[in-house]
């Protein structure tokens, strides 16, 4: 029998929080996760073979309510637990792929203050990994008597060769020195410049003197270079994820578009073909984005030949070898074993302290089903918060009978147009089916 994992108290408040407010929990994934065993299996494939020294990349196509944040959310613990770091962020009118005011850097930027490793999984890991570098480059200096500047250079050569490679190496040295010294204002301007926060070439080159700062038309180029610098720092590959790519089929500005689409050309021809070791993207997008003919990807003629999913996949037959993955709809099954997994954490996995019992979870659907219908199976987010606060009510009151209490619950039926509209980018809940 397979061994459930125990949850913690703070895990569960955690958790609880989370899902009363409408968001994925930060952690504690594992314990509401339910089915979508092909996907995630098949993102475990790609995680592997960046791994080992490959690329990957993937699109994460689903509807309003079809989890794709939760699904990006357990990927990235995934791919933590294999020893990789993860940088990721959400597009939105400030922050996009490919930009000249300052939009693409922004992206970057945000990304990079989320990176995360296993020991620090809620993001900010930028300074442990520069640390985890240094130290290593250090210990060699002073085993084979050589000047540590020297071992960092060496370590960092093949980084040097490339775009931005001499100046990315200048600010590894610059942080090394602020630590020798005990200079704590050149660390902080070392890491803000990995982390792309300077704004002016200026300002770089009198807090660091180097020549050139992470800019817009650098993105892409110093994303390469971050991930050849944390395999070199121990670990074992960079996954990127974007989510809400949905910001760039916004664009009104045909021309923004069309230079956001060649840039995610060019990163999936790189990924596809192997250009990059330990490199892999992962980009959340709803079915417009990818296949509207005027506005998507699919409008970009070398993206939809290159995503075309296969012509074979039909009658219920699905490939997860291409690029594009598409989510389903929370099926009623699986939406029940939810149900019971949130019951779950609630006892902290103590079947004893359950709140309500197996019928209390069919009347609960049976109720969703009647007053809302079909609509809380594709975007469930009101029915879980209602959920939460049906089992936070019974716990804080327990004279309560649940079958009393369920006949008043309020949920919010009234998802019309307008709503789904506001909604579209705003994935957090949507669904837990995994």
């Amino acid at each position: 029998m397979t061994q459930l994992p125990t949850i913690k108290p703070r895990e569960r408040d955690t958790i609880v929080q989370a899902l009363a407010a409408g968001v994925v929990p930060r952690i504690g994934l594992q314990h509401i996760q339910v089915g979508r065993s092909r996907e995630v299996g098949a993102l475990v494939k790609d995680i592997d073979r960046i791994v080992e020294g490959g690329s990957s990349c993937r699109f994460i196509i689903g509807e309003y309510g079809a989890g794709k944040t939760f699904f990006l959310s357990l990927i990235r613990l995934i791919a933590l637990e294999r020893r990789c770091v993860t940088i990721h962020a959400d597009l939105a009118p400030d922050r996009r792929v490919h930009a000249t005011g300052g939009q693409a850097r922004g992206l970057y930027a945000e990304a990079v203050r989320n990176m995360a490793t296993r020991t620090k999984a809620d993001g900010g890991a930028l300074p442990s990994v520069v640390e985890r570098f240094i130290s290593e480059c250090v210990k060699q200096a002073h085993a084979e008597s050589l000047p540590v500047e020297g071992v960092i250079d060496k370590r960092l050569s093949m980084i040097q060769e490339l775009v931005g490679g001499h100046d990315f190496a200048h600010v590894l040295k610059a942080y090394w020195r602020g630590s020798e010294e005990g200079n704590e204002p050149l660390k902080a301007a070392s890491l803000r410049w990995l982390r792309a926060e300077y704004t002016t070439k200026t300002e770089a080159r009198q807090a660091l003197g180097v020549r050139s700062i992470i800019d817009d038309a650098d993105v892409y180029d110093s994303l390469k270079l971050l991930a050849i610098f944390v395999r070199l720092a121990g670990y074992t590959g960079l996954v990127v994820v974007f989510d809400e790519m949905v910001n760039i089929y916004k664009l009104q500005s045909a021309q923004a578009r069309n230079q956001n689409f060649e840039q995610i050309l060019r990163m999936v021809n790189d990924m596809l073909q192997g250009n990059s070791e330990g490199l892999g993207f992962i980009f959340g997008g709803t079915p417009e984005f990818l296949m509207d003919s005027r506005r998507g990807l699919y409008s970009y003629e070398a993206l939809q030949s290159r995503l075309a999913e296969n012509q074979f996949a039909a009658q219920g037959l699905v490939d997860m070898s291409g690029p594009v993955i598409r989510l389903q709809n929370l099926s009623p099954e699986d939406f029940l074993i939810l149900l019971g997994n949130i019951r779950a954490v609630f006892a902290l996995r103590d079947s004893e302290r359950y709140l309500v019992p197996d019928e209390a979870l069919k009347a609960f659907m049976d109720h969703c089903s009647r007053r809302i219908g079909e609509a809380y199976f594709r975007t469930p987010r009101n029915t879980i918060k209602a959920f939460v606060q049906f089992l936070a009510i019974l716990e804080q009151n327990p004279s309560l009978d649940w079958r009393d209490l369920i006949g008043g619950l309020s949920l919010d039926d009234d998802l019309n147009e307008e709503d789904m509209d506001q909604a579209d980018g705003d994935d957090e809940l949507s669904a837990f089916s995994l």
